[in-house]
């Protein structure tokens, strides 16, 4: 039996568009869940086979929202019971997936910041990199790191090589 896992807006610390209030309201909102779920996969990894993470349309007296959600298929699934475990809470903060906040509010007022997912991705590798001798700064770090890694190659790639040309 599939069901859904509700897992918010955005980090459960953070500012959000607002339904109602923030101007653009849907572009904002969507391109908060986008990078909620980036910021998932930076803490967590890939969704394993028999789930997966996307958006989930909600009706509201106000209008519609969207949150990111876990879409589960093969409940039965070890590690897909693992992954739903790990995710179901979601962040705290846009910094424990090292990202910063894609999204500054003035007020009501909505500013994206880096409005291509490439580049937040890119910014995440980039803050969560390892030292010179491989080591992370913060143990963490490896975590976000590896993860990302392994689930944009191309980003991580592009990653790397701006830290050699710099």
């Amino acid at each position: 039996m599939s069901y859904i896992i509700d897992i918010g807006g955005a980090p459960a610390n953070e500012d959000c568009a607002q339904l109602g209030q923030t101007p653009d309201f849907e572009a904002v909102n969507t391109f908060e869940v986008l990078a909620y779920k980036l910021a998932i996969i930076a803490r967590h990894g890939m969704p394993p086979a028999g789930c997966k993470l996307g958006p989930h349309t909600n009706r509201h007296d106000f209008g519609v929202y969207r949150t990111l959600a876990l879409h589960i298929e093969d409940e039965e699934d070890e590690a897909v019971q693992a992954y739903a475990e790990a995710v179901e809470e979601g962040l705290g903060s846009w910094l424990e997936a090292g990202f910063t906040p894609p999204v500054i509010y003035a007020g009501s007022v909505a500013t994206i910041e880096r409005l291509d997912q490439v580049e937040l991705v890119i910014g995440a590798l980039l803050t969560a990199r390892p030292n010179a001798d491989g080591t992370f700064p913060i143990a963490d770090f490896a975590i976000l790191h590896s993860h990302l890694a392994a689930a944009f190659p191309q980003q991580a790639d592009t990653a790397r090589q701006r830290l050699t040309a710099a």
